[in-house]
């Protein structure tokens, strides 16, 4: 039903236009108690053999909703409603920014995929802030704060951007994430290297712990698929070296060549970056080497061309505590997390794993 909705009426849009429209039924949805309440029983039926806990948190289950769809903490609950067991929202940055002009979101549908420049539009860490300490939640859900740079704020003054945003958002976060890989903000990507992370995530750090001194606010670092290998290995040493609590692999790819694109050639030419399925083995193949190289004593969360349930358990063998998803969601529709729920409990039942914890990393693992 909803892929003729989407060939119908979705397909024939503008994509954020679509977006917008979308997300603003969800949350309209989410606001009327007997509705709520039906979708949620429809949406997201809670499966026991796949509760999660992560870097302290408890979770009804490992899949949840990736930073980029609520930039701005407005439908929190809208989104827990349809079934995602934690939503990281943002990517905020330090102050308030429009983002890049428009058109900056591309849907590739042929490949399943989306390139997006959308370059980091949200209302500033302040009044975003001031959204989630207003917030009095319907569904129990894990919130996540994606935090990034600010267009504006030149590389060189970048920690310090990143420090008040933290400072601002640290108290109403479940978890926080240091995103450094995406491709649409001028040097972000620069802040991958290990010689700038280390000072970044140390204030970021040091920042969380003065805010909320009453509790340890996780932190994570969220990487791109391009990274080299050895970058990739520094990533993961760095982040065992400065006691960080996860890291997220991967964010959105500049690559093109080699992925076998079907689409329309001026499509695909589009600059930004590219999500969807195919990032589907390049994300697994990181998220592999990360788990081969920090094993347990990391969280790792598997994000990129999770389409389906088969997606969610190979990120789960190959190392990821939680799975998230996104574009996928704009192609499969509201029942996206209870498909993925189901299919990953019934691959859960019939696996050697009397737990999904004792899964996590199995393929690596056996090949070690």
């Amino acid at each position: 039903m909803y892929k003729i909705f989407f060939s119908l009426l979705f397909k024939r849009m503008d994509p954020e236009q679509a977006h917008h429209l979308a997300f603003r039924w969800i949350r309209l949805a989410a606001r009327v108690p007997v509705l709520r309440t039906f979708l949620a029983a429809a949406l997201a039926p809670r499966h026991k053999e796949l509760r999660t806990e992560a870097f302290g948190l408890r979770m009804h289950g490992p899949f949840g909703l990736a930073a980029g769809f609520d930039k701005n903490a407005v439908g929190i609950d809208g989104m827990a409603m349809l079934g995602f067991d934690h939503v990281e929202i943002g990517t905020v940055t330090g102050e308030p920014q429009p983002g890049n002009p428009k058109q900056r979101l591309f849907r590739l549908v042929k490949d399943r995929a989306l390139i997006n420049r959308m370059g980091f539009n949200n209302d500033g860490s302040l009044r975003v802030a001031a959204r989630l300490a207003s917030r009095t939640p319907v569904f129990k859900t894990v919130v996540g704060v994606n935090i990034g740079k600010t267009k504006v704020v030149p590389e060189e003054e970048a920690v310090t951007d990143y420090v008040k945003s933290a400072e601002r958002l640290a108290p109403y976060a479940d978890y926080l994430v240091v995103n450094v890989s995406s491709p649409n903000t001028p040097g972000l990507r620069n802040l991958q290297a290990t010689q700038a992370l280390r000072p970044l995530l140390s204030a970021v750090r040091e920042a969380a712990d003065r805010t909320v001194p009453a509790r340890r606010v996780p932190l994570l670092v969220k990487i791109a698929p391009d990274l080299a290998d050895e970058d990739i290995d520094a990533v993961a040493d760095l982040a065992v070296e400065l006691g960080l609590d996860g890291i997220i692999a991967t964010n959105t790819t500049i690559a093109r060549e080699g992925l076998g694109l079907r689409s329309d050639p001026s499509l695909v030419e589009e600059t930004g970056g590219l999500s969807g399925a195919p990032l589907k083995e390049r994300s697994l193949e990181v998220l592999r080497r990360l788990y081969a190289r920090v094993g347990d004593r990391i969280t790792l969360v598997g994000v990129g061309g999770v389409e389906n349930a088969e997606d969610a358990w190979q990120r789960i063998l190959a190392g990821a505590t939680l799975v998230q998803g996104y574009s996928a969601f704009i192609y499969e529709g509201p029942f996206y997390a209870r498909t993925i729920h189901k299919g990953l409990a019934a691959r859960l039942r019939t696996s050697p794993y009397a737990t999904l914890a004792d899964a996590v990393g199995a393929d690596v693992r056996k090949t070690a």
